[in-house]
């Protein structure tokens, strides 16, 4: 029974030194007691759908003898957990004291007499109830989290029965004979009860899965990656945190690095995404060719400087009007090599090694290739996150181009260059900063098995011609978070350090 508040207390807390993480996570003592409150109240609910296992034994009356007793279909109708308190216990997981616990249930009684049966209901307030608990944590070899009871110690104060029905006023003249064993009985059967609760909890977690499958492309492991241990004044959390591509998995050129979270309890919640997550990310779609778009001129921004025409583009190319007058253009943008995120104090920077081939699109619908170029940009950004988004905006600090081949004459290449970066300042990326298009987080599931990710019936596109880019949002705006546990962000910071970002926030549970 009361396993189920503890497990609710122990969340997300342990924390974990050897293997290096890719996502950190740290509960405080106020996210503990925090979960404390909530952690009350959803096991008052739980309790009172559970039914308290049946008792039974004999006791010795004075003057009647030997009397037989079976109380079954116990319910518990009222429980009052008023004074608790949850603590980290350092080695070993999360310590739980209830102490002047109070409960009310009722159930049915039977009574054998003289070889007579009898039989009717009761009412059975325990009071002074007292228990003390810890619920320690570990690791077994596939990353998933074990759980086992220690150092249960219980007590019961003070046991009133009135019973109904039957002979039932006789029996409550000897109310005061039932209180000693039945304070015995249940104060018995506390500590086992929670032990089997564990034990379940513990067979569940045998089964929870340790990765999800995101989209097509990608899935992420977010497996424990050592052997968790609590620290006095916080819970720690290390995750494997690397993306890795679906029906293949390609060893990722990169390794996480250390970082340590900062040291405050201000908050609830702190957690740590590193640079290498994001780059394990950057590799898996980059090796599936998910990171490749095409465009034509009626995808260009009107306000935009340079068409997809040879009339446009010819400014730039003197031969190509000359041999394709007035004909549209299609422009194939690909990463030649993988995108690199590196986290540096207060700002994000990234470096786009891009490929532009621009192909003529002739009457009869083929396309002829005109030139193919190498870009390569770096840009810096921010974050900004609040209770329900988040969102941030980026700005261009280096632009270069150069030309691979060219089937219709040379490029003049420092004009094209400058004319790009223009247009990318004044209008790719207020674009990119208002109207972005975004990929949606994640939605991890915890403890249960998420199904397959199928592509549409019908659809006539490969899953590597097609780039990884939901719907326009407007990225100064923010996109929502998802909701993980019925958890919400209360008043959230984020900061970017050297190697990861850091989120510091409160949470708030919502039935």
């Amino acid at each position: 029974m009361i396993w189920a508040f503890v497990f609710a207390l122990l969340g997300a807390c342990s924390w974990a030194e050897g293997t290096n993480a890719g996502l950190k996570g740290r509960v405080t003592q106020k996210g503990l007691e925090y979960g404390q409150q909530f952690g009350l109240e959803v096991v008052k609910s739980l309790l009172k759908k559970e039914h308290v296992p049946d008792l039974n034994g004999s006791y010795n009356i004075p003057l009647i003898g030997d009397v037989g007793y079976s109380v079954s279909r116990i319910q518990i109708q009222e429980l009052q957990l008023n004074e608790s308190v949850t603590s980290f216990s350092e080695g070993t997981g999360v310590r739980l004291v209830v102490s002047n616990a109070r409960i009310h249930l009722s159930g049915v009684w039977r009574v054998k007499v003289l070889f007579v049966p009898d039989s009717g209901t009761f009412d059975l307030s325990v009071s002074d109830l007292s228990l003390s608990t810890e619920l320690g944590v570990s690791r077994d070899d596939g990353g998933r989290p074990q759980v086992w009871s220690a150092n249960c110690r219980s007590s019961v104060g003070r046991l009133d029965v009135k019973f109904h029905n039957g002979a039932s006023w006789l029996y409550n003249l000897f109310t005061g004979a039932l209180q000693a064993p039945l304070r015995y009985e249940v104060n018995r059967q506390l500590c086992p009860e929670l032990g089997k609760g564990i034990s379940n909890l513990e067979r569940v977690l045998k089964t929870m899965q340790v990765s999800a499958q995101i989209d097509p492309f990608a899935a992420i492991d977010y497996s424990l990656v050592n052997k968790p241990v609590i620290a006095r004044e916080h819970g720690d959390i290390d995750l494997k945190g690397e993306f890795y591509g679906v029906g293949k998995h390609t060893e990722s050129p990169f390794s996480p690095t250390p970082f340590l979270l900062p040291d405050e309890g201000d908050h609830m919640l702190l957690l740590g995404l590193s640079e290498f997550s994001a780059n394990s990310a950057a590799f898996v779609y980059f090796t599936a060719g998910a990171l490749r778009k095409n465009f034509r001129d009626d995808m260009i921004p009107k306000r935009s400087p340079i068409r997809l025409n040879t009339g446009s583009m010819g400014l730039f190319l003197p031969e190509l009007k000359k041999l394709y007058p007035n004909m549209p253009m299609e422009l194939h943008l690909s990463a030649r090599k993988q995108p690199l995120l590196t986290c540096l104090p207060d700002s994000l920077a990234l470096a786009l090694f891009g490929a532009a081939e621009a192909f003529v699109v002739l009457p009869n619908a083929t396309l002829a290739s005109a030139f193919l170029l190498d870009l390569d940009a770096s840009l810096a950004g921010q974050l900004q996150l609040d209770s329900a988004k988040v969102g941030g905006s980026v700005a261009l600090t280096n632009f270069s181009m150069s030309v691979v081949r060219s089937h219709v004459g040379s490029v003049q290449v420092k004009t094209l260059e400058t004319l790009l970066k223009l247009a990318l300042r004044m209008v790719a990326l207020p674009m990119v900063n208002s109207e972005s298009c975004r990929i949606s987080p994640p939605r991890v599931p915890a403890l249960r098995v998420a199904a397959p990710y199928r592509l549409p019936s019908g659809s006539g596109s490969s899953p590597l011609t097609r780039a990884p880019f939901v719907s326009p949002e407007k990225l100064k705006e923010g996109f929502p978070l998802p909701s993980v546990y019925n958890l919400s962000l209360v008043n959230p910071h984020v900061k970017i350090n050297q190697g990861f970002v850091l989120v510091a926030t409160d949470v708030q549970y919502q039935a």
